[in-house]
């Protein structure tokens, strides 16, 4: 049976050969036989509905980059740029393809690299003469932009991933040149110039692109959360963990800490309109997380400690408007903090509004409470509540069987001493008795004795 009634089957061969084709380096086969490939599934995929085609159309997304390797290796300059965007954004390079990809970038990178010599940062010119360093700084364009093109907050997560662990690398390879210019007794601070030395300067920038970086993954991180808590369900669905508050003030609080590791970064000292950004920003997080802490108050029916902690956000709010001034179009990388002001004079109204609500039922909640005691009237004359059973012929008013009270008796009297006394023996007097006459009587009266 001819395999042309079997596309996939068809499909499948195709791909096999064009595998076959790649690792021998017969690129124009191989591109051939993977577009051959990719025409079939794509046909299929079109032939189904969109729940039944999303196989077909993963399989079209790992061929792609097989075809846009080839076509490099042909002479297609434009799809090494193609290349690198799908690497960054996880776009199915496996196996093979992700070793020689991998490779190729390698390589293309180290070419770009030895171009390049130096770098600017806030003014001052730094010359880089580590490779690894120059390899990171030419891709970290590249993934800043992928970062900004990502369609969701895992991809994202996986990038920012990618530069911090770039960085640290980078940042270790500057670490053991210091270590080596300290034992050569190069002195840190420039004596001509009065500045940090270029290779800490150098340092200094790569932990400024850390720390920054950093703080934009947790922001992103945040902004997702936020998201979740708005359009989550009120309760915990299939044991899933839900958002909270709480989530959020911890993510703000390691924001707040990488702002304060920026300022302590040698060579920036003395740059004041850095020193004052930090500042600024330290603001606007200081408001969000506040914001938080609020929430998570208002979650625990914490009234008065929210309000005074919105209160607080108003107040850094107000800090931020007067620094920045006509300035905001310097500072577009920060969250919106007129948008932020908005928030919390809503919530300010919605918690006002909660609080008496809450107080009414908490009013409401207590006569019940009293009915269930069942106390009589006359033990709850200082407590209103509504109870239907006193127009009823069951009403109690009083305590009924009244309650047994001690009261003082009436004094007795007891001869205790009677138990003490010794009695003379009467056993002679009882042989007496049983003699009979008027003599015997007599004698036993006045205590004769024979």
């Amino acid at each position: 049976m001819s395999e042309c009634f079997f596309p996939p089957l068809q499909a499948y061969s195709a791909y096999l050969s064009g595998m076959l084709q790649f690792e021998q380096q017969n690129w124009q086969e191989a591109m051939k036989a993977f577009n051959k490939c990719k025409t079939i599934y794509e046909k299929l995929a079109s032939a189904f509905t969109e729940e039944q085609a999303v196989l077909y159309n993963q399989r079209v997304d790992e061929i792609s980059p097989n075809i846009r390797y080839c076509a490099y290796n042909i002479g297609d300059k434009t799809a090494m740029n193609e290349l690198m965007q799908m690497r960054l954004r996880g776009g199915g390079a496996e196996g093979l393809l992700a070793e020689k990809l991998e490779t190729l970038i390698s390589q293309t990178r180290a070419k770009q690299a030895a171009t390049m010599s130096e770098v600017e940062w806030r003014g001052r010119t730094i010359p880089v003469k580590i490779d690894k360093v120059r390899i990171f700084l030419l891709g970290l364009s590249d993934t800043e932009s992928a970062i900004s093109q990502a369609e969701d907050d895992e991809a994202k997560e996986r990038l920012f991933e990618s530069v911090l662990s770039e960085c640290r690398d980078a940042i270790q390879s500057v670490r053991e040149e210091l270590k080596v210019e300290q034992r050569q007794r190069d002195a840190v601070l420039d004596a001509e110039m009065g500045k940090v030395s270029n290779l800490q300067y150098l340092h200094s920038y790569l932990s400024y692109i850390k720390l920054s970086t950093a703080i934009q993954r947790n922001e992103s991180m945040a902004s997702a959360l936020q998201k979740a808590l708005l359009h989550q369900p009120p309760a915990e669905e299939d044991g899933k963990r839900t958002a909270r508050p709480q989530d959020l003030i911890r993510l703000y609080d390691i924001i707040l800490q990488n702002l304060a590791e920026l300022t302590q970064l040698p060579g920036l000292e003395e740059d004041k309109s850095f020193q004052k950004e930090i500042v600024l920003k330290t603001l606007v997080y200081k408001a969000y997380r506040c914001f938080f802490i609020a929430q998570s108050y208002v979650l625990v029916k914490k009234w008065s400690e929210a309000l005074v902690l919105y209160d607080r956000v108003l107040k850094y709010a107000k800090e931020v408007q007067a620094q920045t001034g006509s300035k905001k179009k310097n500072f577009k990388d920060l969250p919106d903090i007129q948008e932020l002001i908005k928030q919390v004079n809503a919530e300010k109204y919605s918690l006002q509004a909660a609080a008496i609500l809450d107080s009414t039922e908490t009013t409401q909640e207590v006569s019940p409470t009293q009915n269930k005691e069942n106390k009589p009237l006359l033990e709850r004359l200082d407590n209103f509540c509504l109870d239907p059973s006193l127009v009823t012929k069951q009403a109690r008013l009083v305590p009924f069987p009244p309650d047994f009270h001690p009261i003082p008796c009436k004094p007795l009297f007891f001869d205790l001493a009677l138990n003490h006394v010794a009695l003379p023996s009467l056993e002679d007097k009882l042989e007496q008795k049983a003699k009979s006459g008027l003599t015997g009587y007599i004698k036993g009266i006045f205590g004769f004795r024979s």
